[in-house]
């Protein structure tokens, strides 16, 4: 039995964050469902886990953890191995990058993509309408934001440099779905973002990931 433990379902963009960085580290997780239509993630036993009873949840031995940017830190350095060091934590200034990068995604990247993903996919399940007002709105920021990405990539190959780091990988979980949308030909714009990003699905561990994601 695995000592790692994910808590939640792999098509979740937050659990699936944390996936694709256990696969690049080759480590051995079992993925614990959590049944939403039954509100198991309100329920005492996860609340547990995750006190605010949102996935992931995270185990590794007797260490709980939540919220999947961290999760995703501690295991990149708990299972860093000769050669793989996707923090750049041996060499300040990549670090930093790393980090400058990584809080682009959280801050401006995620906020901008999330909306579309979520009035494309979640509202219709529900039996909603998308707001497709909201959705226009969320993708002018998000090319305006691929401007900003278009330049830093044409200087460099991925976002904190000449190497790929957690900055690149953070992005996988969102993007994999919103370019399955019919908005995904907003990256044709930018040919610097559109060769990050199909270098980063070319990834061994990118493409196991994306095989337990659900087809459509």
């Amino acid at each position: 039995m695995a000592l790692v433990k994910v808590f939640g379902p792999a098509m979740s963009t937050n659990v699936a964050r944390v996936l694709v960085c256990l696969e690049e580290m080759g480590v051995c997780y079992e993925i614990v469902n959590i049944n939403f239509a039954a509100e198991e993630h309100k329920g005492p036993e996860h609340l547990a886990r995750n006190p605010f009873g949102q996935i992931p949840a995270f185990q590794d031995g007797e260490l709980m953890l939540f919220d999947s940017r961290a999760i995703s830190r501690h295991v990149l350095r708990k299972y860093k191995t000769a050669g793989v060091d996707l923090l750049r934590e041996s060499n300040l200034q990549e670090s930093t990058l790393v980090d400058v990068w990584l809080e682009v995604e959280a801050r401006q990247y995620d906020p901008a993509i999330t909306p579309i993903i979520y009035q494309h996919y979640l509202v219709p399940m529900r039996g909603g309408t998308p707001d497709q007002k909201l959705i226009g709105e969320c993708i002018e920021k998000m090319k305006k934001l691929l401007g900003v990405y278009e330049a830093r990539l044409s200087e460099s190959k991925y976002l904190a440099g000449d190497f790929v780091s957690l900055a690149d990988l953070s992005h996988f979980s969102y993007t994999v779905y919103f370019m399955r949308t019919p908005y995904a030909s907003v990256f044709d714009s930018y040919p610097s973002v559109k060769a990050w990003w199909q270098e980063l699905m070319s990834r061994p561990a990118v493409q196991r990931v994306v095989s337990l994601l659900p087809k459509e």
